[in-house]
């Protein structure tokens, strides 16, 4: 599975984050990456649409997992 794959993946919600969670691990498993778990999903999100809520703050930390996976040193 190509790494190109997962740098296209839209991250605009949790399903989108489990999808891109998923093929990201796989590429770390098959080139046995040295890389942290990604970022747990929220627990504590009310569900009144809250600006700054945590769910944005779990998208941006997705970004910043998969931008370290891609950038990662493969062996």
């Amino acid at each position: 599975m190509p790494f190109e794959r997962l740098k296209y993946m839209p991250l605009r919600d949790a399903t989108e984050a489990r999808a891109m969670f998923a093929v990201g691990l796989v590429l770390v498993a098959q080139h046995q990456l040295d890389m942290r778990p990604p970022p747990p999903e929220p627990t504590t999100c009310c569900g009144r649409g809250c600006n700054g809520c945590v769910w944005d703050g779990f998208l941006n930390a997705a970004e910043f997992w998969r931008d370290d996976l891609l950038t990662c040193p493969r062996p």
